[in-house]
C-alpha cells in the first residue's frame, strides 16, 4: 500500500520555497505520492479555509515534477466542472508525460457554490458535468492515467465504479470504507485521511482515522491496508490557514509516521 501526503498549495505561509521544501521532505521521507488541492478563484466561501495565495495544481505539480524523481504527483481533488473536458484531458496528459508517467488525477464535483457562480458554472449541474468530463477523459486516454474519484456519498461511489481506478473518499471512517468495500464493486480504494499526531491516545469513540497516538495511526493504516487499499493520502492540514506558516509541525509528524511505518512494513 502506497502512502501519500496532501501538501497545502495555499495559505499565507506558502510560497515557492516552501513548496520546494515540502517536495524535498515528502520524497526524502520515502512517501510515494505528493498531492494538491484545486480552486480556481478564491471566493469568500473558499477563502475561509483555503485562502490566497493558491497555487494552481497543474502548474505547481508540473514544476515539482522537475525537482523530484520518484514521487507520484496528483490532485486531491481537481474540481472537474470548472474546466472544459478537453482542456483537462490535454493538461493531465501533458503532465503525465513530462513527469515520466507519474501523474494521478483525483477528481470530484466540488462544493463551493460562490466559486461556481463566479465561474459561470451551474452548481446544480455539477454531478452531470463531472460525469460528462469523465466520459471524455476515458475516451481520450483509456486507462493510461489513473483516475481517483473523490466524494463520500453513494453518487460518488457509483461514479468511482463506473469511471475510476479507485474510490478516493475524504475523511470517512474505517467502518464506512469497510461497508463500501463489502457492498460495492469498487475498482480500488485510496482514501485521504487526517494526520494529527497526539502525545496521548485519543478517545476511540469519536476518533477519525489518522488522529491520535502513533500506535493508533499505525493501526488505522494497518486496518485500511487489510481492506485492500491501493494507497492512503495523509492530510496534515486541519483547516486553520495559519498552519501554513508552521509547516515544520507537519514535517515532524510525517517523519514519525514514515519512520514507524517503514519499521512495521
Amino acid at each position: 500500500m502506497k502512502l501519500g501526503v496532501n501538501v497545502p498549495n495555499f495559505g499565507p505561509g506558502t510560497d515557492p520555497g516552501v513548496l520546494r521544501e515540502w517536495a524535498r521532505v515528502v520524497e526524502g521521507l520515502g512517501f510515494d505520492l505528493l498531492m494538491m488541492s484545486d480552486h480556481v478563484t478564491i471566493t469568500p466561501d473558499v477563502a475561509q479555509r483555503y485562502p490566497a495565495p493558491f497555487y494552481e495544481p497543474f502548474t505547481a505539480l508540473s514544476w515539482l515534477a522537475g525537482i523530484t524523481t520518484r514521487l507520484q504527483l496528483g490532485t486531491t481533488i481537481l474540481v472537474l466542472p470548472y474546466r472544459h473536458p478537453l482542456l483537462v484531458a490535454r493538461m493531465a496528459a501533458n503532465l503525465h508525460e513530462l513527469s515520466g508517467d507519474r501523474f494521478v488525477l483525483g477528481v470530484g464535483v466540488g462544493w463551493a457554490r460562490q466559486e461556481f457562480d463566479a465561474l459561470g458554472v451551474p452548481f446544480a449541474a455539477r454531478g452531470r458535468l463531472t460525469d460528462e468530463c469523465l466520459v471524455v477523459l476515458r475516451e481520450t486516454w483509456g486507462d493510461a492515467i489513473p483516475i481517483w474519484v473523490g466524494g463520500n456519498g453513494e453518487a460518488a461511489i457509483r461514479r468511482a465504479v463506473r469511471f475510476a481506478d479507485a474510490w478516493h473518499p475524504l475523511g470517512v471512517s474505517i467502518p464506512r470504507m469497510r461497508e463500501a468495500r463489502l457492498n460495492q464493486s469498487l475498482p480500488g480504494l485510496a482514501p485521504r485521511i487526517a494526520l494529527r499526531l497526539t502525545a496521548a491516545p485519543a478517545d476511540d469513540s469519536a476518533r477519525p482515522p489518522g488522529v491520535g497516538s502513533i500506535e493508533q495511526i499505525l493501526d488505522d493504516l494497518h486496518q485500511i491496508r487489510l481492506l485492500g487499499a491501493d494507497a492512503v493520502v495523509l492530510d496534515p492540514y486541519h483547516g486553520d490557514p495559519d498552519e501554513t506558516r508552521r509547516p515544520h509541525v507537519a514535517w515532524q509528524d510525517l517523519t514519525v509516521v514514515a519512520t514507524h511505518w517503514r519499521t512495521q512494513s
